[in-house]
């Protein structure tokens, strides 16, 4: 298996820990200012799973550029995010041992989540939901207690599945690490993987996710978990613990990454419009989310090879040009978490003011 330089090697600097913060700091909020453009843009294209859709529908052009979007987005966005949880995982367990360790997950991942099920989904659904659009939805008062008592409140984690699938990654993790006898080695000198490697991981995870939307296709959820990314989040997961044991965001050639978020951006937009083209010619779009069929596993693969490519890039990217915070990053590298809890009451409430706007339909 073919390996990679240590970015000192390829930097005249060396990267200190400092300055690792903030450029995963960086990498962080951006991934969730694309979060709330995503449910923005689900908004109005109709495309995908949101609160609330507004109309019209946009024309054809508008949709195609809207599913282009999207699409893109959804490939690598979350992927990244639990790659950077990932990475700072080892570490927390390290200093704080099998119980702090859960229980600081426990505060602050389960904690919000259970907040955003008990109080932000129910306000959204049955007060600003029926205020503003659907009058024959039940009010908040008389939806309440059936709603908790139902155990409908568990499919309501919205945009925080995120962090409640973050949790459980976290805590399996630590029950791994509590009942192993091998204690895992910090190794920052150790050979990176090479290109072959980076390959075949996104072989192993384009195959996981077709066979994965087999069985629970796109569009389907169980308790609001969409498993037809799944195999993406582990997998990506577990390469940030990978990481962290040999320094990999650090290290990782800028050279090297590039190369692949050019290959990432080039041939993997020419897949996609190829991809785009097999699908209007057949009138199979219907079968790109899942299924035994070359549609759903041609884009399952194509979405792996773009993941990896996009996020390798995005680090070295933001590692080398990015790796610097001044007030207004500052201001919101502290404030993302808040914005990703919240974000989804607020854009409805916004899309709902927007509407008296005079405005051209959508072409």
């Amino acid at each position: 298996m073919d390996s990679v330089p240590s970015v000192s090697e390829t930097s005249p600097a060396a990267v200190t820990a400092k300055t690792r913060l903030d450029f995963v700091d960086n990498l962080r909020w951006v991934m969730i200012i694309l979060v709330v453009s995503m449910h923005a843009a689900v908004t109005y294209s109709h495309l995908g799973s949101w609160y609330f859709m507004e109309d019209p529908k946009p024309g054809t052009l508008m949709m195609a550029a809207f599913a282009t979007y999207q699409v893109y987005l959804q490939a690598f966005f979350m992927g990244l995010l639990f790659l950077i949880a990932g990475y700072f995982v080892p570490g927390s367990f390290d200093r704080k041992g099998i119980c702090d360790f859960v229980l600081e997950r426990a505060v602050r991942l389960g904690l919000p989540t259970l907040f955003y099920m008990l109080v932000i989904h129910p306000v959204t659904v049955y007060w600003l939901l029926r205020d503003f659009a659907d009058h024959s939805r039940p009010a908040l008062s008389q939806a309440y207690f059936p709603y908790l008592s139902s155990g409908r409140f568990l499919s309501g984690s919205g945009p925080m599945w995120f962090a409640l699938a973050l949790f459980v990654f976290s805590v399996i993790y630590g029950a791994i690490r509590a009942t192993s006898s091998t204690i895992p080695r910090n190794e920052p000198d150790a050979p990176l993987p090479g290109h072959g490697a980076i390959i075949g991981l996104a072989l192993v995870m384009g195959l996981c996710t077709f066979l994965g939307r087999i069985v629970q296709p796109m569009g389907t959820n169980i308790l609001n978990m969409q498993l037809c990314y799944v195999s993406q989040y582990i997998f990506l997961f577990i390469v940030g613990i990978y990481a962290r044991r040999r320094n990999g965001l650090l290290r990782i050639p800028y050279q090297f990454g590039i190369r692949w978020l050019v290959a990432s951006l080039g041939a993997g937009s020419v897949v996609w419009a190829m991809l785009v083209f097999g699908l209007l010619k057949t009138h199979t779009e219907e079968k790109l989310g899942g299924g035994l069929n070359w549609q759903s596993a041609v884009f399952s693969f194509w979405e792996s090879f773009f993941c990896v490519g996009v996020c390798l890039g995005l680090i070295v990217l933001f590692r080398e040009k990015a790796n610097r915070r001044g007030k207004l990053t500052q201001w919101l590298s502290d404030n993302c978490f808040s914005v990703y809890l919240f974000h989804a009451p607020v854009l409805i409430g916004i899309t709902f003011a927007l509407r008296g706007l005079e405005t051209s339909k959508l072409a």
